[in-house]
């Protein structure tokens, strides 16, 4: 006999966007309840999205809602995007001004911003770790997983180094020239890997480029599957958290666009500043509602 199926309702929306078919997509299940981890590993892996993300029960009831993030192939303790969209979708339903999400990385809270009709227009979220830094890269590797020379690399401000707000990342600065160049080398990332064996498949690199008072950037994870991404809100708040750490400044806030190279242009608006336990970050935007569901599972 067939086995039993059950069926569960999805969104999918475009986030940190107000353009449908920009930014970076993401299916979120607002009740996933019944769907074991194997069971939205499956799915996820299904959608072939960067993440897709299931809405649990919260343990506490003080918050809003457990989170669940899953890429095509792992489950992320954090992420951005997802996050951002998530929230977007729950605000449609639920008034608070703020939205707490249980992640395994920890607390993430979530400010929903609001029109006067009291229409979302945009969420915020806060990271649930101060900056954490890790090592540092030879600017070569970290070049090489671009396909760009050693000299691409810009280093007067910081060597390319793991940085993490919940979610690691290298983060290398790099010309605006080599920026618009760069393509991900499977076989460099291995190599580079050597200098970080504990990141496994989620080695990724987030490199950056400052024009003028803004920030262009572009991510490339391609050991999990994600070529490149066209917006990610964990390495974008560890790059604002980065940044200011840079400067004896308390607090500094930075737009970053990101997925334009895909055509799928992101803006990521993002905070930093000085608390009592680090450096905090949060990052915002903008999404768009595209597709309504439902999967058999």
């Amino acid at each position: 006999m067939p086995s039993t199926q059950t069926d569960f309702d999805f969104v999918t929306v475009d986030v940190f966007t107000d353009q449908r078919f920009g930014g970076n997509q993401l299916a979120v299940f607002p009740d996933a309840r019944g769907l074991t981890a194997e069971q939205m590993q499956a799915v996820a892996s299904e959608f072939n999205l960067s993440e897709t993300t299931f809405v649990l029960p919260p343990d506490n009831p003080a918050n809003t809602a457990r989170v669940r993030i899953f890429t095509k192939t792992y489950e992320m303790p954090f992420a951005g995007h997802p996050n951002v969209g998530t929230g977007w979708v729950l605000a449609q339903q639920n008034q608070a001004a703020v939205l707490r999400f249980e992640e395994i990385a920890g607390l993430v809270e979530i400010q929903v911003h609001r029109d006067a009709s009291g229409a979302v227009t945009a969420t915020t979220i806060a990271a649930p770790q101060p900056l954490a830094l890790g090592k540092q890269f030879p600017s070569a590797d970290i070049a090489a997983c671009a396909g760009l020379a050693p000299t691409d690399v810009i280093t007067k401000s910081h060597a390319p180094i793991l940085a993490s707000v919940g979610n690691p990342f290298v983060i290398a600065e790099v010309t605006a020239a080599a920026l618009t160049l760069a393509m991900p080398d499977l076989a460099a990332f291995r190599g580079a890997l050597a200098h970080a064996p504990d990141q496994g498949d989620r080695f990724a690199v987030f490199f950056y480029s400052r024009i003028g008072a803004g920030v262009r950037a572009r991510m490339f994870a391609p050991l999990s599957g994600i070529q490149e991404d066209s917006a990610t809100g964990s390495a974008a708040s560890a790059l604002a958290a980065l940044l200011l750490s840079l400067t004896d400044a308390q607090e500094g806030a930075w737009d970053i666009i990101q997925g334009v190279e895909m055509g799928r242009p992101s803006l990521l608006r993002t905070t930093a500043r000085r608390t009592p336990d680090g450096i905090r970050a949060t990052v915002g935007g903008n999404c768009v509602p595209v597709l309504r569901g439902v999967a058999s599972v």
